[in-house]
């Protein structure tokens, strides 16, 4: 445990950093960034020296965007192997090792169970329900991995499709369902066909009450499953449909619902309750087949070329830019068509060929608070007071309230930082429950006592290189009043580079 922080200490260096005036002798953090992004696109590379040694800015920044923040193995690795081995690696989970990570999800027993099973744990006296300890696992086990897995953009591919088809866990028996639909449907499909990925979301019981298509029947339509089928899953807003698709299609979903009672949880598809009637979708007559008429319209929409412009547009702005050129997009939408929707051929394209293309973006919530976990090799027992942090910073996992997942661009995250501040000063004090951080012992240059040294391993450590000399100078001259306790000015100086502009984007 370390010395207790000085928070009006902290709060000055944090404002001094924040607002600028510690950047005033070098480029604001968001031009540095992009000038090294013009570097990488130039092939020139600068080796990292000590901590990582032939670890190089374009491993950096590509690892910090593809991961939830590189730790010292997975630069090692892509500096020796190169990034494209380490991309083509990551592109095969199911051949790396994740059992240190698993043994770790063992506790959460909930994971494995079935609906039925989950809703009668949740079930108490009185007619109450206990709507916390299954989406709590839930989150506490997605937290986890997101630290521990070695599996990391699968990881980074699972938080994607989880926005995309996104499920709110606070939305009726979507609280326990949502379990389901992350084991089966997500997690299954993440980096496999496209069309098996809609096709399972479609039978979804979560997604069908999360979008009320359980009370979807002939006597009264509800349209609103059918509408961001088309608008968020597959077309998009711009796809070309119409009024009367969004109408057609949910005539085809009647009679989708979920099982309330025996086997409660389950998928079923009531015939009585579905609309018989003709039906045309995009300009093409639906066969009338009872539950095959949505599936055959399901499978039109998956290999649709608005479809694959859609979901290439949407994972190159998560991985490569805000603003992703149209070039980049229309190669992963050729992938898409070429590859009939194989989501690991398409994430190639874009991964692959996106690095030329990559801009800053600003850390969302969850890839700020893991990438200073996994970087500083924090040790985490629970997760419970992180996901509090989490909250705090607006991304709980499954709790956005709208089917469009949390918001993928800068400018949605960036009004929101005393949470990042307040995390970053408990995180390097250590004074997090469950949560464990050992800074002296993480930096060699700390047992000779040289805050030079230390500066610059943090800087190697936590931004992929070392401080310019006037920036280094400033910060040195600001901590200097704390340098009589070397842990405490470590815990302080890495709190600062935490909160800094450069660390919060990637």
């Amino acid at each position: 445990m370390t010395t207790p922080l000085n928070r009006r200490e902290f709060l000055r260096l944090v404002g001094l950093v924040s607002t600028g005036s510690f950047l005033t002798a070098c480029a604001p953090a968001y031009t540095r960034l992009a000038n090294s992004v013009e570097n990488i696109q130039a092939g020139e590379y600068e080796e990292i020296s000590g901590l990582s040694p032939a670890d190089s800015r374009t491993g950096f920044r590509a690892l910090n965007r593809f991961t939830y923040g590189p730790n010292l193995n997975e630069r090692h690795a892509a500096a020796r192997n190169g990034i494209q081995a380490w991309i083509e690696e990551q592109l095969a989970p199911e051949t790396i090792s994740d059992a240190a990570c698993d043994i770790r999800l063992r506790r959460f027993t909930t994971l494995t169970m079935n609906a039925n099973d989950l809703f009668d744990l949740s079930d108490k006296l009185f007619d109450e329900q206990d709507r916390l300890r299954v989406p709590g696992e839930l989150r506490q086990a997605t937290l986890l991995r997101q630290i521990y897995s070695r599996r990391q953009l699968y990881e980074a591919i699972v938080e994607f499709w989880s926005d995309h088809f996104n499920i709110s866990v606070d939305k009726g028996n979507c609280f326990y369902l949502k379990t389901i639909d992350d084991r089966r449907v997500i997690r299954p499909h993440a980096l496999g066909s496209f069309t098996d990925l809609l096709r399972a979301s479609a039978h979804s019981p979560a997604m069908l009450v999360y979008l009320d298509n359980q009370a979807n029947h002939q006597a009264a339509p509800n349209e609103n499953y059918a509408r961001e089928l088309l608008e968020l899953h597959t077309l998009g807003v711009n796809g070309g449909y119409t009024q009367g698709d969004v109408i057609a299609m949910a005539r085809c979903l009647t009679g989708w619902t979920v099982k309330e009672h025996f086997w409660r949880g389950n998928f079923v598809y009531k015939a009585n309750d579905h609309d018989l009637s003709p039906k045309i979708i995009l300009g093409s007559p639906v066969n009338a087949k009872g539950q095959g008429e949505a599936e055959e319209v399901i499978d039109r929409l998956a290999s649709h070329v608005s479809t694959a412009n859609f979901i290439s547009w949407k994972l190159a702005r998560r991985f490569i830019a805000d603003d992703p050129p149209d070039e980049l997009v229309k190669r992963g939408a050729a992938a898409f068509q070429k590859s009939r929707g194989d989501l690991r051929q398409v994430l190639r394209s874009i991964l692959l060929d996106g690095m030329a293309y990559m801009q800053p973006k600003y850390k969302r919530p969850v890839n700020y608070l893991v990438s200073a976990l996994r970087i500083l090799d924090v040790r985490v027992e629970h997760a419970k007071s992180l996901l509090e942090y989490l909250s705090r910073m607006g991304q709980l996992s499954f709790a956005w309230p709208t089917p469009d997942g949390y918001p993928d661009s800068s400018e949605s995250w960036q009004g929101n930082l005393l949470p990042r501040w307040q995390f970053a000063a408990d995180l390097t004090q250590d004074s997090l429950p469950g949560v464990h951080i050992d800074l002296v012992q993480l930096l060699p240059a700390a047992k000779g006592k040289e805050p030079v040294a230390v500066l610059e391993e943090l800087s190697l450590l936590l931004l992929g290189e070392s401080l310019p000399a006037d920036m280094r100078r400033l910060l040195l001259d600001a901590l200097k009043t704390n340098q009589g306790d070397i842990s405490e000015w470590i815990s302080l100086a890495a709190a600062v580079l935490l909160t800094s502009p450069e660390f919060q984007w990637h």
